[in-house]
């Protein structure tokens, strides 16, 4: 027997959907001498803190272990990976199906977590057979049955389920530790928030109190634009004054701030002669534009629908997943493998069947035509969301999950239009000591912008003035001339889109040099797998918060970031835990080294999170601590608390978890015959 283990049970239906089904059971589909069983996403979990800490560390009322310095850092020896309560039954089932199979193909998603994923299961199962790996990007039948045809060997994969247990365990030492730590020491400054913090996640929330900060301190400069209307022969045309090297009254950015010297400009230039001294035509072409990663139509979505990125991230899942039009959404990769463009014509016949109303772009398209989208050099583990061969009623599709199918449509059909092709005029003009500059195009082919004709935005302020034909040397008159009053604006808030590509670009965030070389090839903060979901926690932990579609830093998350050291607040440390873990991923670096340097790097910053305290604004403040009410057990102060019932309180001992003594509260005071007798404690114990 063949056994299939799949990451999710669409997947192993649309596999037995392949091959065939001929009988279903418990938790496993029977598809002639084939078996397709499946997990539930990652079946384990990596045991909690308190599974590493000594057993006489005193315990909360929900029987937590209690947070302490004394603990920290918390590394395990040996790391403890937990089956989870909910996928007990489905892994004995595995286990059951491994030990009669011959063979067994890891049908895990085609990236580093889909690899752990199921690799974790064999090691459960303690597997020694043959395994093979069942390796796609869309889920239709086309797709899947190339997959089934080309099988590949799980050890090659090896380095993948490596790097995403590197993730993992990285993940858990940092946000295990530093969480506790500067949680602990924000509670010595009178602080009861708990600071989550974590490889990328603070990184990321760094990112948007950066930019709120610039944003707030940003002090706007009034600059002056010079420009004159130009005769030439019977035509006019307007042109922009361009600063010499010399010219006084510029800012850093060549603007000139002096409105005298403005206005001196305008007079001295009022009527006078001048003479083009350049005056050259090319023809421009523009390429199609690449097809959509994750990152891509996160921005998209964003910007056009005010979709967030978890939204984005769900309705390009459901796309992939459960209609399957389109290919696997959690890329970074823009490209497309040169493989699949002779997929062309069925995946356009397709398109015509399911988008009816775009018929006459669809018509248009050329299959012959390969753009430079196609490029195997540049594809990594996947490549760009496209529409898949499947064919469709979208009408059952949702409202956000049809208008993320167009903009994936929309990418896909303008690799088969003509290049963009027009004429650019540049024109310089000397005049009065002066220089200025014009520039005009003229559309000869419009190719793929005739897609996307109906939001086209790429033009600038001249585009549509049309100039004459000119020559070098000939003479044109200044007409009129005038300044305008302009200020300098801050750079625009982050929106989610714009934050997810951020996270993917982050090496333009970065001044140095050489760190930013290193981060070129667009390594980022995280993968596209955990964009959406790091956004939504920080708005959940209410770091950041939604308002309208733009994405803002909350008190709470100022305080952490400031109360933070810069290592964990640098993109530049993530980033470049990113570059290890794709090196081990190919097999050029060890998971355990990487690891220990982890662990090196958690003691340094525990320690010195330990030493002091600090204070937090916008967070849960410690209770007073009331110099009246004692507690009758232990002596010390009492504190009034709030109740989970609305308008109801209660008082506490000050030294728990020592004393765990509780009063109810009548009005505003305690009420000593309803606390609990030492006795009565050690019954309860």
């Amino acid at each position: 027997m063949r056994l299939f283990i799949a990451e999710k049970p669409s997947v192993a239906k649309a596999i037995a959907a392949v091959l065939g089904t001929t009988n279903k059971g418990q938790g496993f589909i029977e598809c002639g001498s084939d078996t397709i069983t499946w997990c539930f996403g990652h079946m384990f979990e990596l045991a909690e803190p308190d599974e590493y800490t000594p057993e006489d560390v005193p315990r909360n009322k929900a029987g937590k272990k209690l947070w302490r310095t004394e603990e920290l850092p918390i590394i395990p020896e040996e790391w403890v990976l937990n089956p989870k309560t909910d996928t007990k039954s489905q892994l004995n089932i595995i286990k059951k199906l491994v030990r009669q199979a011959d063979s067994i193909v890891h049908a895990g998603d085609p990236d580093r977590e889909g690899q752990l994923l199921v690799d974790d299961v064999l090691l459960h199962c303690d597997n020694n057979k043959p395994v093979s790996r069942f390796w796609v990007s869309a889920q239709d039948k086309v797709s899947i049955e190339r997959g089934l045809n080309k099988l590949k060997n799980n050890d090659d994969y090896l380095g993948w389920a490596e790097a995403a247990r590197g993730r993992q365990r990285a993940d858990w030492l940092i946000g295990m530790n530093l969480s506790r730590a500067f949680t602990l020491r924000a509670e010595r400054g009178g602080s009861r928030s708990v600071l989550t913090v974590g490889r990328v996640q603070t990184p990321t929330l760094n990112l948007v109190v950066m930019r709120d900060k610039e944003i707030e301190n940003f002090k706007p400069k009034d600059f002056f634009k010079i420009e004159a209307e130009f005769s030439y022969k019977d035509s006019a045309f307007v042109a922009k004054w361009q600063p010499g090297d010399d010219q006084i009254g510029l800012d850093s950015e060549n603007r000139l701030l002096d409105g005298t010297i403005a206005d001196n400009l305008v007079s001295k230039l009022q009527g006078q002669a001048g003479v083009i001294s350049k005056y050259e035509q090319k023809t421009k072409k523009q390429n199609q534009p690449l097809s959509l990663s994750l990152s891509d139509i996160s921005l998209l979505a964003s910007n056009k629908h005010g979709f967030t990125a978890e939204e984005t991230l769900k309705v390009c899942q459901s796309l992939y997943e459960t209609h399957k039009l389109t290919s696997y959404p959690r890329t970074d990769c823009s490209y497309l493998p040169e493989s699949q463009h002779s997929d062309a014509p069925a995946i356009l016949d397709a398109l015509r069947h399911n988008m009816s109303a775009w018929t006459h772009f669809i018509d248009k398209a050329d299959p012959q035509i390969k753009s430079k989208t196609w490029n195997d050099k540049k594809v990594t583990a996947h490549h760009g969301i496209i529409p898949t061969m499947n064919k469709a009623d979208i009408s059952q599709l949702s409202d956000k999950e049809s208008k993320l199918y167009q903009l994936i449509v929309r990418a896909y059909l303008a690799q088969f239009y003509p290049l963009h092709e027009f004429l650019n005029t540049a024109v310089e003009i000397q005049i009065a000591d002066e220089n200025f500059a014009t520039s005009g195009k003229v559309v000869t082919v419009n190719g793929w912008r005739d897609v996307y004709q109906d939001e086209d935005d790429d033009k600038n302020a001249n585009d549509d003035q049309s100039l004459p034909a000119m020559a070098n040397n000939q003479a044109v008159y200044c007409q009129n001339s005038f300044k305008k009053a302009a200020k300098t604006k801050a750079p625009s808030r982050y929106t989610e889109g714009s934050l997810m590509r951020a996270m993917k670009n982050i090496h333009k965030e970065i001044d140095d040099p050489e760190i930013r070389k290193i981060l070129q090839d667009g390594d980022g903060i995280g993968t596209p797998a955990t964009w959406a979901s790091i956004v939504s926690e920080l708005k959940r932990r209410e770091f950041l918060a939604a308002k309208g579609k733009q994405i803002i830093s909350t008190t709470l998350g100022r305080s952490l970031i400031a109360a933070l050291p810069k290592v964990v607040t640098s993109p530049i440390l993530t980033a470049l835990y990113e570059r290890v873990l794709k090196n081990i991923e190919n097999d050029e670096a060890e998971l355990l080294s990487f690891v220990s340097k982890q662990e090196e790097f958690i003691r340094t910053q525990v320690d010195k999170a330990n030493d002091g305290s600090v204070k937090i604004a916008g967070g849960k403040k410690a209770p007073t601590v009331s110099t009246i009410h004692k507690c009758m057990s232990c002596g010390h102060g009492l504190t009034r608390r709030v109740s989970k019932k609305k308008g109801k309180f209660w008082w506490g001992c000050s030294n728990y978890p020592t004393c765990d003594q509780t009063y109810q509260d009548v009005k505003g005071r305690p009420n000593y015959q309803t606390g609990r007798t030492e006795k009565e404690k050690e019954t309860a114990k």
